[in-house]
């Protein structure tokens, strides 16, 4: 079930929790969305840079 709210998860996450954060609020496997993040890397552009305005941005879920 997709959660509601944009919150970086306590467990299951492997740095920040962003991209587990994102795939519960999506209803995606984290799995997959880390490895499109990965992917994603191999292109130009600001990945890292959105990574850690999402790692500051997004709160951290409380439980």
């Amino acid at each position: 079930m997709a959660s509601t709210t944009l919150t970086r998860p306590q467990h299951g996450k492997v740095i920040a929790g962003v991209c587990a954060g994102l795939a519960e609020r999506f209803g995606w496997n984290p799995q997959v969305v880390r490895l499109a993040f990965l992917l994603s890397c191999l292109l130009p552009g600001p990945q890292f840079l959105i990574y850690i305005v999402l790692w500051i941005m997004m709160p951290k879920r409380p439980y």
